[in-house]
């Protein structure tokens, strides 16, 4: 196979935490109390981040110390196996306070969920265990299409036996989290013809990540590029993720529930310094007669307005949350896969919307001088715009007319 090559030098590996440091999350209420207490200390740099593109690795050692990144892990493998609910109501708390940062683990929780279906026993011990001692997981995320193939789907990355054993060769792009991970899973196809998952170690020889990630919005997600050359790769270490596409689950809602997560973050921290602005900084229209902008009628009206949709979306998200719960609470077939899907859908398209009309209205209400590259108010609609386009809300429409009046059910992915 050809060389590889990219354009940026590859980055720096993460640290190890320090297991002694990492707190053991033992419940919900504790991992809602360490979402809080995280989120506090993430939002006050958020936005000199976004600005100057400051990566967070001191606030992603912080996360790791917290334990967050195993709250999902089984009980009987030492997890506190929070709900769904919880789970959502962690990203929207940490997304308020810096939706970047917050976006760095979502690819976490989506391997972890992958893991727990079609995961050995065995492969379930170790890297459930990697997780409660704080290691990070990243993500190879899509490839860019190949001119030989039809559609996106078909990928070029593959696992090949050799006679020195597995290798992985390929080229992923959108990999959040890769960056600061310990294990940089990746989606890839074997010798079969089969699509499996290989949770490569980030410091296996010929694995680059590279920081060629530059979108306007989401800056210090690090969303870039990885390469995979030759990398060695321990069979052990590979999910025969082509089961899932044949059995029903949840790793794909689970997956879209912190995406609408995120966007709910968003959307609460745009309302939040719209309000602040308000109160403290923008002036009343000429005409109005009045001395405070917190008394225009019309400004008024326009945050109940944005309040009714911020509570409607963060309720739908939660009872989704709460419907993957009650479904995971018993084997999964078709239907109950589908009206998970169904209900993250909802959800999805209520979060998008939220975020897009409050990152907007924020300076219809607050005025032109909200527009001023000082306060850097702008970022709530970058972040907005950049990560409501990461699966379009078109088709979560398109998902639950087809269900609702054709009883289609929706395909089994991770964008579902």
């Amino acid at each position: 196979m050809s060389k590889l090559e990219s354009t940026a030098p590859p980055s720096p590996l993460p640290e190890r935490p320090d297991p002694a440091r990492v707190a053991r999350i033992a419940d919900d209420a504790q991992a809602l109390a360490a979402s809080h207490r995280l989120a506090a200390l993430f939002a006050a740099g958020a936005a000199e981040r976004d600005r100057h593109r400051v990566l967070p690795w001191a606030e992603l050692t912080l996360w790791s110390e917290s334990g967050l990144g195993a709250m999902t892990v089984p009980r009987e493998y030492g997890g506190a196996d929070v709900s769904f609910a919880t789970l959502a109501e962690v990203f929207v708390n940490l997304c308020a306070a810096d939706p970047a940062l917050g976006q760095i683990p979502q690819n976490h929780f989506g391997v972890l969920g992958v893991l727990r279906e079609i995961g050995t026993p065995a492969q379930k011990e170790r890297l459930y265990g990697e997780v409660l001692a704080g290691l990070r997981l990243g993500n190879a995320g899509p490839e860019r299409r190949s001119a030989s193939a039809a559609t996106i789907l078909q990928g070029t990355t593959r696992l090949h036996t050799t006679p020195d054993g597995l290798r992985l060769h390929g080229q992923r792009f959108y990999s959040t989290g890769a960056l600061f991970a310990h294990r940089v899973p990746s989606r890839a196809t074997d010798d079969e013809g089969r699509t499996v998952q290989v949770w490569a170690r980030r410091d296996a020889p010929g694995l680059s990540v590279i920081d060629d990630w530059s979108a306007f919005g989401q800056r210090t997600t690090a969303s870039g590029s990885v390469i995979f050359d030759q990398v060695p790769v321990d069979p052990q270490d590979v999910l025969p993720i082509w089961q899932l596409a044949d059995r029903p689950g949840l790793f794909g809602p689970t997956s879209q529930l912190i995406q609408a997560a995120i966007d709910q973050g968003i959307a609460q921290a745009a309302i939040a310094d719209a309000l602040t602005f308000v109160r403290e900084r923008a002036r009343p229209w000429v005409d109005s007669g009045l001395e405070h902008a917190t008394d225009d009628p019309y400004i008024i009206a326009d945050v109940g307005r944005l309040q009714i949709d911020l509570h409607a979306a963060h309720e739908v998200l939660l009872d989704a949350g709460r419907t993957l719960d009650l479904i995971s609470s018993q084997p999964v077939d078709a239907e109950a896969s589908a009206r998970a899907s169904v209900a993250v859908a909802e959800a999805k398209v209520l979060t998008t919307r939220i975020a897009l009309e409050a990152s907007e209205k924020l300076f219809e209400l607050a005025g032109s001088s909200a527009t001023r590259a000082a306060h850097n108010l702008d970022r709530h609609w970058r972040n907005a715009r950049t990560h409501t386009l990461h699966d379009p809300v078109r088709w979560k429409l398109h998902l639950l007319g087809n269900y609702h009046l054709n009883h289609v059910l929706p395909a089994r992915h991770s964008w579902n």
